[in-house]
């Protein structure tokens, strides 16, 4: 008789920020959340909104998984601090951050106001920087812990997102910073290099199916990804296998990364 293999994250406590989604349907947070509990990891939802967060919470409960949910705004330092101390005072420790909150920003420089500049910049970067802030004293207080953050292909191919790609190509020198600061500490951070999936955030706006095509065309592999594909990577870096991986950032994006900059526009 095969012994039932143990969670990859038995025993952890973990953190998703932007742990709900736009719509039904399966987005990169909400399947993070999921694949954590599945794992066994305990897991706080953070999500501005019960009804956003709510489902993944049903979710990972029909499981016999254990979550629970913090409504609160990741922008906001004080939220931060207080999602930290709802984890440890559920669960008594925190292992894992990640860091999925964020929202999108078209436009250039010239078309781009300020207050959306400001805006798209703080729910991307700042808001992982107080999340990091609140999160990291406890994790090192409790001998260590790991970190993902969230960012995107158009941090390294930027097209026509100038607001967001800037944002989103801090978030890797981010990451850099936090593994270097706070090795000492037992603590790895790594940053996901999110392609074009089609999760709810894309199909909510509307995308038609010629658009759809062409971004399944630029990958190499000749198919899109989903929620599912960045939360595997998700969990490979929360867990232990990945204890001596820190400070890298890792595309998963069916490989556009290393297509033709011109071969389809993914947008």
């Amino acid at each position: 008789m095969t012994e039932e293999r143990a969670g990859r994250l038995a025993g952890k406590v973990a953190i998703v920020t932007g742990a709900g989604s736009v719509t039904e349907g399966i987005g990169n947070g909400r399947a993070t959340a999921i694949l954590f509990a599945r794992e066994g990891a305990k897991v706080l939802l953070v999500g501005r909104t019960r009804e956003r967060t709510q489902p993944t919470l049903d979710a990972i409960e029909a499981e016999g998984g254990e979550a629970a949910m913090f409504l609160g705004d990741v922008t906001r330092s004080e939220d931060c601090q207080a999602m930290v101390a709802e984890a440890v005072e559920r669960w008594g420790k925190l292992d894992i951050l990640h860091n999925n909150a964020g929202m999108s920003g078209p436009g250039t420089v010239v078309e781009v106001a300020e207050e959306f500049w400001e805006e798209v910049i703080r729910a991307n970067l700042t808001s992982t920087m107080l999340a990091c802030k609140a999160a990291i004293p406890v994790m090192a207080e409790g001998g260590g812990g790991a970190i993902n953050v969230t960012s995107s292909l158009s941090a390294i191919r930027p097209v026509h997102l100038t607001p967001y790609s800037t944002a989103k190509g801090a978030l890797i020198t981010l990451t850099a910073g936090l593994a270097m600061d706070h090795a000492a500490e037992g603590i790895r951070a790594n940053c996901i290099i999110v392609g074009p999936m089609y999760t709810p955030s894309v199909w909510s706006r509307g995308m038609s199916e010629d658009l759809r095509d062409r971004r399944r065309r630029a990958s190499p592999m000749g198919r899109e990804g989903t929620g599912w594909d960045t939360a595997w990577c998700a969990v490979y870096l929360a867990s232990d296998e990945a204890r001596y991986v820190t400070g890298v950032a890792i595309p998963v994006d069916g490989g556009v990364h290393v297509s033709s900059p011109n071969r389809h526009d993914p947008r």
